[in-house]
């Protein structure tokens, strides 16, 4: 990613966009819907936001975070590619209470952005315990309480 957080891409919206799409498009825009390669206008106006393409082939709108975690996001992305960095970068993980107090944003906020990044990351390909359709057995179980529980209940009985 970036060397440390002084880089623009973590303080700067339209230089975080740009980073972002030079890695995910690096041959030009690619339509997530269609999968065109460079077949997208950028859209210009006052209320078309920034980095929005049309695609020319089936005419949808999209942003470089279609299909990312960032998509459908109202945090910034220079926010989200700070949290990311820093949580990456971080040999033995990092609160998001410490890093609320490092980029100066809202706990809940980076609270809510280290669980999506985290479940990003997250293996997905573990099977289930025991394999596909496979019962799990036990040679031994041992349910309940202490001896002197068991003592008192075989006495009841």
């Amino acid at each position: 990613m970036a060397a440390d957080l002084s880089d623009p891409i973590f303080h700067d919206e339209p230089a975080a966009r740009r980073w972002v799409e030079a890695r995910v498009w690096p041959n030009g825009p690619v339509c997530p819907h269609c999968k065109e390669e460079n077949r997208a206008t950028l859209m210009h106006g006052k209320t078309t936001r920034a980095g929005l393409y049309q695609c020319n082939a089936c005419r949808r709108p999209f942003t470089v975070t279609v299909g990312t975690l960032y998509e459908r996001s109202k945090v910034p992305l220079h926010t989200w590619l700070a949290v990311t960095f820093l949580m990456m970068s971080s040999r033995k993980g990092m609160s998001a209470l410490q890093i609320s107090r490092m980029i100066g944003r809202p706990y809940k906020t980076v609270w809510f952005l280290c669980h999506r990044i985290r479940e990003s990351v997250r293996d997905h390909a573990a099977p289930p315990f025991g394999g596909p359709n496979s019962p799990v057995e036990a040679d031994e179980s041992f349910v309940g309480g202490t001896a002197k529980d068991h003592a008192s209940q075989s006495a009841c009985a």
